[in-house]
């Protein structure tokens, strides 16, 4: 009588055509023909998004660049302007000033009795002072006698026919000149040679 045949003696039959077939099936496997890049599109639409917000971040850059210069030269321009008004606002006081000048100059000149050698003094301190104060804020006065004629710096309201000295020197001053920060305030009133020798030459 024959024996029967045990579970371990049992033959499984595979179908090596239908397993390779399903292999292929399968989502992913190396079997998959290839198709392109599923991501190609979106990494191009990325790239020229990159590029795009890459070009608006240097345009900003830029015109934050611009905007910082023109601020820059808004302040220098306010301060400049403020500068140039406190001048002009102390030019004026200046101006009001130089009739003072005037006065302790005319009080000066109108005392040469040794009487008056104290009082001379006093005046001269006072009118020193004052004139140091305008020396600090830019006044200076303007050095004629002696010199050469300059319409830029110089009146002249009267002329001495002369031989013996230069054409155009300042032989008399009448009053004072000044300027502030290099710039003629008022110019100084003075007496002015001719030669008429050296005029014709």
């Amino acid at each position: 009588m024959p024996e029967p045949k045990r579970e371990e003696d049992k033959i499984f039959s595979f179908d090596s055509s239908r397993d390779e077939h399903e292999d292929d099936s399968r989502p992913g496997s190396f079997g998959e023909a290839a198709t392109g890049d599923p991501f190609a599109e979106g990494d191009s639409a990325a790239a020229a998004e990159l590029s795009k917000l890459r070009a608006e971040k240097e345009e900003l850059a830029q015109t934050l660049v611009r905007r910082q210069a023109d601020f820059e030269n808004f302040k220098k321009r306010t301060e400049r302007d403020r500068h140039e008004e406190a001048r002009r606002g102390v030019e004026r006081i200046v101006v009001d000033l130089f009739p003072v000048l005037d006065g302790f100059d005319r009080a000066l000149q109108a005392h040469d009795d040794a009487n008056y050698e104290e009082y001379r003094k006093g005046i001269n301190l006072i009118r020193k002072q004052l004139f140091e104060v305008l020396t600090r804020h830019g006044v200076q006065r303007i050095d004629a006698a002696g010199k050469m004629f300059d319409p830029h710096q110089h009146q002249a309201i009267e002329r001495l026919e002369s031989s013996e000295l230069p054409d155009g020197q300042i032989v008399h001053v009448f009053q004072d000149g000044y300027t502030f920060h290099g710039r003629v305030l008022r110019p100084a009133i003075v007496r002015v040679v001719v030669n008429g020798s050296q005029s014709a030459n």
